[in-house]
């Protein structure tokens, strides 16, 4: 059993507990399984910098090898020469800041129709209520979707598929499998129904995966003649071009299989649209909570879009307290309060303690943003304080790590933020935003692979007319 009783419900703030009682570097055991904990940005430093190559591999977990094609993704692919040559792929192929922009369009057009959904919804109801949590999910399910498959998948059948596909995968990555720590008890997810579940989704995730990279490799093969060449890569979506490097190295030595497209597609899906739509949540339900910065904030876009009727990729980089605002929420609401889990490759020494080669790593982002040694007054939602910071968001900074740090920091740092800086700078520029009357804020949590708000978040959007 090792220390695993002593987990509650939330890891992350469990873990936070031990490590105020232990210290910011702890070696607990889950079951037989050796784990190191990392609680401040001094040892966050030590396992992402100082020792990062050490600890660049991923431990093999049951539920991520059976959903991800035998963690053929990158996330949780372990380190070596395959992590190697599909993190260069995505990094200058699909998430490079020429490919980012290229999607500029994407943006702009769903922002669009999200502010005109928003206002649709404030008409329809005598109260102006609108549930943002669902009109954000959407927003960031459709411009993940247009870049990653080429199309939306949010009507009928096709969108009750995807909903399920990824609802299934964001809930089942954040489970616990005692596989994976106590083996002998493996029997219990016969019981529990467990392994039937994690077969049931791998299954459909499967099939609804099959669907889209046929899909994809007919309307190449019928739009360029049966050359099975897709569009130049300004208009590709992910899938079509990691098929068109599949079908160039053929007969070479390449990485990429069906299963790896497979696999990779799953990666950008999941990482673009729960981590996403769940900051703009966390980030507005503060901002309502906080008025005065809701009201700077709302000054700030206004005065920069004036006489605009929305806000531009060009209006971002003017919006500096925009920006804080963001970065405040990343801090204070962090989407992994747990990064993913990492594995020592060899034998190590770190702040004068032996590590064990094959020892899990598990870095408390959430308890590093909130230190009170790093942070003055780490519980309050205050922007002001990254105004005139160095602090960024790219794992420079090991007080703060929301996308993570080193070798397995996310490479889908710009894709993020440039969606959640244009959706938050539009709302807040179209609408004032409030609580229904006599209701408080529910700010509770609920815990899969990112933290979630418990409750939707249900606004009162009134038009604005600046």
């Amino acid at each position: 059993m090792g220390n695993l009783h002593q987990i509650g419900p939330f890891p992350y703030r469990s873990l936070h507990t031990l490590a105020q009682k232990y210290g910011p570097l702890m070696l607990l055991h889950f079951g037989s399984a050796p784990v190191l904990v990392v609680s401040s940005a001094f040892a966050a430093r030590e396992i992402m910098k100082t020792h990062d190559l050490i600890f660049s591999s991923r431990p093999k977990l049951s539920i991520p090898s059976r959903l991800l094609y035998d963690s053929k993704d990158v996330l949780f692919s372990p380190y070596g020469e395959y992590w190697r040559q599909l993190r260069s792929i995505c990094v200058i192929h699909l998430l490079s800041n020429k490919r980012v922009q290229s999607f500029r369009d994407v943006r702009k057009e769903e922002t669009a129709l999200m502010i005109d959904e928003i206002r649709s919804q404030s008409r329809s109801s005598s109260s102006s209520l609108v549930n943002m949590t669902r009109v954000l999910m959407s927003l960031t399910s459709n411009i993940v979707c247009r870049a990653s498959l080429g199309r939306k998948y949010d009507g009928g059948g096709e969108g009750k598929k995807f909903t399920e596909v990824m609802g299934g995968l964001g809930k089942l990555l954040g489970v616990s499998n005692v596989r994976d720590y106590i083996p002998w008890l493996a029997w219990i997810n016969s019981i529990t129904g467990l392994d039937a579940k994690v077969d049931k989704a791998a299954k459909g995730m499967d099939e609804f995966l099959e669907g889209v990279v046929e899909e994809r490799m007919n309307r190449c093969q019928r739009e360029n003649g049966g050359s099975g060449s897709c569009d130049s890569e300004e208009t590709q979506g992910f899938v079509d071009i990691l098929l068109e490097i599949q079908r160039e190295n053929a007969t070479g030595c390449s990485p990429v299989h069906r299963d790896t497209v497979k696999a990779l597609v799953l990666d950008m899906l999941g990482a673009g649209t729960d981590t996403t739509s769940g900051t703009l949540v966390w980030t507005m339900a503060e901002l309502l909570r906080h008025p005065q910065v809701m009201k700077k904030l709302q000054h700030e876009v206004r005065e920069i879009a004036r006489g605009k009727p929305n806000v531009t990729d060009d209006d971002l980089d003017k919006m500096h307290y925009l920006k804080a605002v963001m970065k405040e929420g990343l801090r204070i609401r962090t989407p992994l309060p747990l990064l993913a889990p990492r594995e020592s490759i060899q034998d190590a020494r770190v702040m004068g303690y032996d590590i064990a080669a094959g020892s899990q790593v598990l870095i408390n982002a959430w308890a590093i943003s909130r230190d009170p040694l790093t942070w003055e007054d780490p519980e309050e939602f205050r922007p002001e304080r990254f105004l005139n910071s160095s602090v960024d968001l790219k794992g420079h900074d090991f007080e703060y790590v929301p996308f993570g740090a080193g070798r397995r920091g996310c490479p889908g740092i710009l894709f993020a933020m440039n969606v959640n800086e244009l959706a938050l700078a539009n709302v807040v520029h179209s609408f004032d935003l409030s609580l229904p009357s006599g209701e408080d804020l529910d700010m509770s949590e609920v815990i899969s692979l990112t933290v979630y708000k418990k409750t939707p978040l249900i606004v009162v959007a009134t038009p604005s007319f600046c």
